[in-house]
Parts: C-alpha cells; structure tokens; sequence
C-alpha cells in the first residue's frame, strides 16, 4: 500500500511549516483568531489541492487528445458551512481556456473524466461537497 507523510512543523504562535514532497508551505491562522499572517490557511489549502488535482488532469487528457490553449486556468470558490467543525459544503469550480477554436466536446469529456474518474482529491471530497464547475472559452 502506498503511503504519503507529510510533516508539519511548529514555528511560533499559530505558525506552521508543512512539508510535502521536499516543498515548504506556510501555513498560519487568521490574525482574528491568533494568528499572524504568516502562511497560507488549511482550508484554503485543501480547495488549491482540489484546483491542482483536476487542472493537472485536465491538461494530461488534453494533450493526449491533441487540444493545445494558450492558457489554462482553474479557479476554486468554496462556501462554508456557519457551525463548526466549517466545512466546504458547496464548491464551484470555473475552468478558463483561452485559444483559437478550443474544441468545447473535448474539453468537457476531459474535465468529466477528471471530476468522475481520476482526480483523487474530488473523490475525497464530493461525499461533503456538492462540486459544480462551469467551462470559460476566450479567443
């Protein structure tokens, strides 16, 4: 079975370092709850996890089926719920392409496959989540 460790450090007050795959991300509270700023938030973090999940799925399935953009980009906008433990309860993800005759079929088919199929990430999340997106061609 396949293991992934990651490492997460104390700094100071609310300061943490995680370390994943050699890489150092900051990570540190709100200030209105102590903390100083200093790093990314851990939910935030989960929805950046989510975005590089499918986008990188996304731009594999692509190539594969020889669609070429001149760029890429997801973004991820989630809602919380009020009570605690707050969790994303709704997320909606919106994937821009910019390029000349992007074929919409495919780009849908990949972004499916990613969404049912191979990213990891949606599949921990979409039994918390409702996960909705929206595609974005620009010339």
């Amino acid at each position: 079975m396949e293991k992934t460790t990651v490492n997460i450090e104390w700094k100071q007050g609310m300061s943490f370092d995680a370390e994943v795959n050699g890489h150092i991300i900051p990570i540190d509270a709100d200030e209105k709850v102590g903390g100083e700023d200093r790093g990314a938030r851990p939910k935030p973090l989960t929805l950046a996890s989510l975005g590089g999940c499918t986008g990188m799925d996304v731009r594999s399935i692509l190539a594969k089926m020889r669609v070429e953009f001149e760029a890429f980009n997801v973004k991820v906008v989630g809602e919380l719920t009020e009570e605690h433990p707050k969790i994303f309860n709704k997320i909606h993800m919106t994937y821009t392409f910019k390029g000349k005759n992007l074929p919409l079929e495919k780009i849908e088919k990949a972004i499916n496959l990613s969404q049912d199929r191979y990213c990891g990430v949606t599949a921990m999340l979409k039994d918390v989540s409702e996960i909705t997106h929206e595609i974005i061609l620009e010339d």
